[in-house]
């Protein structure tokens, strides 16, 4: 998380300096490229790797009992594995924070939310896939607004 983190901030830091993220609310300004976000987040969402990584995700312990080995290294590369399937779940989503405002308070609790729900929710329930279909409504209305 703390690469994927400093990964995001020279992003942020990037896209700021380029105009395209107001300094203020760190939100896109233009339409196409908040459409363009929520499309590809929506792409991620409907893909099978999302749904590899959240399953990996939903069961922690489970997860700790087929990966854990021995010693500092091995804890290492178990946070490493660990870490590498959290992101998967959650990059797509993450990168939204810039179509609704790095820092709205109300923007990053319905991301959390989502998040929480698509992880605790039983795997029956379509989350996942419920989700991509909204933001892809959401970004293609955009994108022909």
């Amino acid at each position: 998380w703390a690469a994927f983190s400093l990964a995001a901030t020279v992003l942020q830091a990037a896209l700021v300096a380029g105009g395209a993220v107001s300094r203020v609310a760190l939100a896109v300004g233009d339409a196409r490229i908040a459409a363009a976000l929520l499309i590809l987040a929506a792409a991620w969402q409907l893909s099978p790797l999302k749904q590899a990584c959240l399953g990996r995700c939903r069961s922690p312990a489970r997860f700790l009992s087929e990966h854990w080995r021995p010693g500092a290294a091995g804890a290492l590369r178990l946070g490493a594995w660990h870490g590498f399937y959290c992101i998967g779940c959650c990059w797509a989503l993450m990168l939204l924070l810039f179509v609704g405002g790095v820092m709205s308070i109300a923007w990053i609790g319905g991301l959390a939310l989502l998040v929480l729900v698509e992880k605790l929710a039983p795997a029956r329930l379509p989350v996942r896939a419920a989700t991509g279909v909204g933001l892809l409504i959401a970004g293609m209305a955009l994108a022909l607004s």
